[in-house]
């Protein structure tokens, strides 16, 4: 008796057990599906054609999976122009119609073809961050679309039609608008420079005299102009940077949307400047800096 009645209780126990982990299993499915579904809150940013005829038109031609997310709702107060896809509140797919192109997005900008699109990709440069933001550079309205991946959003493009062919205006190119000043170095400074200034980061060439860029994958530009005029902010007794030889000037007006500062290297017979993001810009003052103190006399 006593051997039969501890093994039902053994029994009872398992069963209770098993029952208890199915219990957890499924209430952690039912709790994962729920937030799942729950709507994606989406913040609301400058997007002057967001409600337009044409983003209406683009947000109601969107599929209802991207990225193998499916289509969720976006949680109240809803912005015009977004939509989103999501597997959980952190694995997620937004799209806004009708915003601006990034302030990186210059004349020397590249774009990437995506299936026939034109497409320009931004990785987001805060810490720890894995988003990636690409922009339709050939619509209007234009379209943002940011994910948690480097997925590329080719399968968007067919509900791109909805909207207008029409290239994005770029902005300036760094440095360009800069007053022009002794150049006579600046030969033997470009053949110098080398290939990559920063990691990542490798030399292309552009139209522009005198003028040097290093491009990334989903990066700004790293850009430098040797034989520019004094920096016009520049005053003497200002606070330098002392990288090696070469002392530099800030001169940095941050717009929205980049990180990037430009830069003036002081005490030489000519005048170069760089315009590079802030976390790059120590590896790049470095390795051009390098340059210049071999390629230029003190002043």
């Amino acid at each position: 008796m006593t051997s039969q009645f501890n093994r039902t209780a053994i029994f009872i126990s398992l069963g209770l057990s098993i029952v208890m982990v199915l219990a957890v299993l499924f209430g952690a499915k039912y709790v994962f599906n729920n937030i799942a579904k729950a709507p994606v809150a989406v913040s609301p940013v400058e997007s002057k054609e967001a409600d337009s005829q044409a983003c209406h038109s683009f947000i109601d031609s969107l599929p209802d999976k991207v990225m193998d997310k499916p289509r969720a709702d976006i949680a109240e107060p809803v912005p015009s122009g977004v939509a989103a896809w999501a597997a959980n509140s952190e694995d997620k797919v937004t799209v806004r119609c009708g915003v601006d192109m990034p302030f990186q997005y210059t004349e020397y900008a590249q774009t990437q073809d995506l299936e026939g699109e034109k497409w320009y990709k931004v990785r987001d440069a805060t810490p720890g961050s894995n988003l990636t933001t690409w922009y339709a550079a050939q619509r209007f309205p234009i379209v943002a679309v940011t994910a948690p991946t480097d997925a590329e959003p080719g399968e968007l493009n067919d509900a791109l039609s909805a909207l207008k062919e029409k290239p994005a205006p770029a902005h300036k190119a760094p440095l360009k608008e800069l007053k022009a000043g002794d150049d006579q170095r600046c030969a033997d400074i470009e053949k110098a420079l080398p290939d990559s200034v920063a990691e990542g980061y490798h030399r292309r060439e552009v139209a522009e005299k005198n003028t040097f860029v290093w491009s990334a994958d989903g990066r700004e530009d790293i850009v430098a102009r040797c034989g520019v005029a004094k920096p016009e902010n520049y005053r003497a007794g200002v606070k330098l940077q002392q990288v090696n030889e070469i002392p530099w000037f800030e001169d940095t007006t941050l717009a929205h949307g980049t990180t990037a500062g430009t830069w003036f290297a002081l005490g030489r017979d000519n005048y170069l400047a760089l315009h590079a993001p802030q976390d790059a810009a120590q590896a790049a003052l470095v390795e051009i800096g390098g340059v210049l103190a071999k390629h230029t006399a003190e002043k």
